[in-house]
């Protein structure tokens, strides 16, 4: 793509850019600054940009607010390993561990594992005859739902 090219993209796609940020970040300074993110992006990338720029940039702009959002949510800190929590003085411990008690027993027996006994992912794998990747997604999904119900009940309080 020309420079010339990338400059008539940019004015014809920059509207439509901007509504997409704003419908997601509800802030027009916010949504600008992604905006201008994502056309420094593309022109970083001009050498090997096609015509239309209009559907690449629509996806960079979304996938950049998405990002943002996330970064917004709360942060539960987990310790890595709970074992050196001091657990009868830490109430959060043992809020956490009555939600492990509540997941199906995978997740339950992987969480544990990981972040009770300390063990490496492998070593978790080889033990219950899953792949690495599978347990990790099985902790992931463990510590997302531990999440989750750790806020509500924080909620709730």
């Amino acid at each position: 793509m020309t420079i010339e090219e990338y400059k008539e993209e940019v004015e014809r796609n920059r509207p439509r850019m901007l509504t997409i940020a704003r419908g997601y970040l509800k802030d027009g300074d916010e949504a600008e600054d992604v905006v201008q993110d994502v056309l420094l992006k593309l022109w970083q990338l001009l050498d090997s940009l096609h015509l239309p720029m209009g559907p690449l940039a629509s996806v960079l702009v979304k996938n950049r607010c998405v990002d943002l959002i996330r970064r917004r949510q709360p942060i539960v800190d987990v310790p890595e390993n709970m074992a050196e929590c001091e657990p009868m003085r830490d109430e959060r411990y043992m809020q956490v561990m009555r939600i492990i008690d509540t997941l199906p027993t995978l997740q339950q027996t992987v969480m544990r594992l990981r972040h009770i006994e300390g063990m490496e992912m492998r070593d978790i794998a080889s033990l219950t005859g899953s792949s690495e990747v599978a347990v990790r997604k099985t902790l992931s999904r463990a510590r997302q739902a531990i999440k989750l119900q750790f806020l509500k009940q924080q909620h709730d309080e």
